[in-house]
């Protein structure tokens, strides 16, 4: 509205025609500019033809989106299932693996336990073998202790015989 005054004012105070004619075309140049044309404006045949082509559209591609929508939920559906194989695949590999080591571990124990044994046995036949010959050793060392002691006691009477005999040979 104050536009308008404005334009009034400026209108009334031109100080010639010319000045009057140039604000008037640029009121309405600012007006067209503002305002499409008549010939552009939509009718209202034109515009339910427009609304009808949307609604047209907009349902086209709900059904396009519902089908796509159903086509990834089948996709999703069979890629669980696909999964679930893959996981059930994956836990009897792991069974299988774990009942493998299971084996290897109890047959490795085994092995151990029996070479366990075998050397324990070959231990206690060394400590018998090492007990015989330390009897043995003892034994001879008892032996040759009293052949020693025969050899001495021999020889230590024959030393006393000489010596008697010596003393008696020079005493006499």
């Amino acid at each position: 509205m104050t536009s308008v005054i404005e334009l009034y004012e400026q209108i009334s105070s031109a100080p010639d025609e010319k000045t009057r004619a140039r604000l008037i075309v640029e009121a309405i140049e600012h007006v067209e500019r503002r305002f499409p044309a008549v010939n552009d404006l939509a009718t209202n045949a034109a515009l339910r033809e427009t609304e009808l082509r949307l609604q047209k559209e907009i349902e086209q591609l709900r059904a396009e989106t519902r089908e796509i929508e159903g086509n990834l939920r089948r996709d999703i559906e069979q890629l669980r299932g696909d999964l679930q194989k893959e996981i059930e695949q994956l836990r009897a590999e792991t069974r299988e693996i774990e009942g493998n080591l299971r084996r290897d571990i109890e047959q490795l124990r085994g092995d151990l336990q029996k070479e366990i044994e075998q050397l324990r046995a070959e231990t206690r036949q060394i400590e018998g073998n090492l007990r015989r010959d330390i009897e043995q050793l003892r034994s001879e060392t008892a032996h040759h202790k009293v052949d020693i002691i025969k050899w001495t006691l021999g020889a230590l009477l024959a030393y006393a015989v000489l010596i008697l005999g010596a003393m008696r040979f020079f005493a006499g």
